[in-house]
C-alpha cells in the first residue's frame, strides 16, 4: 500500500526501515522459476496474468478483519500499511520491526477466507474463452495451496504462482512462454512499471477494488488503464483482443 507498503507485499517485504538500492525490474525470484515452467501454457494463445489481493481478492477488508481479532486498526491516511496500523489503546503506529510478525500471522489466519471481489470470478470465465489464464500473486510460498483453494471456491481455478518480489520479470517469463497478447492486472503501480519495463508489449490494467484505496492513489502512471470494475476491465481486455484478431 505504498510503493514499498503494499497490500500484496509478502510479510518480508513489508517492514525494513532503511532505504533500499532500487530493486531491478527484470529480477525473479528463484522460487518463480519452477512454478512457471511447471504450468501448462498454450503458445500463441493470449495471457491474462492477474494480481490477486484487491483485483480478486478483498484484502484490505480481510486485513481489517483480522486488525481488529488483534486490538489494532489501519488508519487510510495514506497508500501504506507501515505506520498505519495502529494499537486500538494507544494509538500508536505498530512499529516496522513488528510488521513481518503481523503480516505473517495475517497470511496463516486469513489467506483461505478472504471475501471474492465483486464480479471477477464471471469475467475472467467469459474472458477465458479467449485467453488464458494465470494469477500472479505476492503471497508467500507456504500459504499458495491455501490461496488456490480460496480462488477456487470463489470460482476462479485457474493456476497460482507465488510470487516474491517486483512483477516483472515472472511476467516476462510467462509472455516467452506464449509469444501471444499479455495482459496484467495488478494494484500497485511499482509492479506494473516493473511489467513495463520488463515487457513493454503487455497491456497494463492498474486495478484497485477497494474504493478507499483508489481515491488515495489514483491511476498509475504506466498503466494502459485503470478501474475499480472487473465489468470494465473485462471491456478493455475483450476490446484488445478483437483488435488483435483474437
Amino acid at each position: 500500500m505504498s510503493e514499498a507498503r503494499d497490500p500484496g507485499a509478502t510479510a518480508g517485504e513489508v517492514a525494513g526501515a532503511r532505504p533500499k538500492p532500487a530493486p531491478d525490474p527484470l529480477a525473479i525470484d528463484e522460487s518463480v522459476i519452477p512454478q512457471i515452467d511447471a504450468l501448462t501454457l498454450t503458445r500463441g494463445r493470449p495471457l491474462i496474468v492477474s494480481d490477486a489481493d484487491e483485483v480478486l481478492l478483498q484484502f484490505l477488508v480481510g486485513l481489517e478483519r483480522y486488525l481488529e481479532t488483534q486490538g489494532l486498526w489501519l488508519d487510510l491516511t495514506s497508500f501504506a500499511l507501515t505506520g498505519n496500523i495502529r494499537r486500538r489503546d494507544t494509538n500508536e503506529p505498530v512499529p516496522p520491526s513488528e510488521m513481518p510478525a503481523l503480516m505473517d500471522g495475517f497470511f496463516v489466519a486469513s489467506t483461505h477466507e478472504l471475501d471474492v471481489v465483486p464480479g471477477a470470478a464471471e469475467a475472467l470465465d467469459a474472458l477465458s474463452e479467449r485467453a488464458q489464464v494465470v494469477v500472479l500473486t505476492n503471497v508467500p510460498l507456504e500459504q499458495k495451496a491455501k490461496r488456490e483453494a480460496c480462488l477456487g471456491a470463489h470460482g476462479i481455478p485457474w493456476p497460482v504462482i507465488a510470487n516474491k518480489g517486483l512483477k516483472g520479470g515472472a511476467v516476462r517469463r510467462l509472455a516467452a512462454r506464449v509469444e501471444a497478447p499479455v495482459f496484467f492486472l495488478d494494484d500497485i503501480p511499482h509492479n506494473l512499471t516493473s511489467v513495463a519495463k520488463a515487457h513493454m508489449p503487455t497491456h497494463l490494467i492498474h486495478f484497485i477494488a477497494d474504493p478507499r484505496l483508489s481515491k488515495l492513489l489514483g491511476p498509475a502512471k504506466d498503466s494502459h488503464f485503470h478501474t475499480t470494475e472487473w465489468s470494465k476491465a473485462r471491456t478493455f481486455i475483450e476490446e484488445k483482443l478483437a483488435a488483435e484478431g483474437f
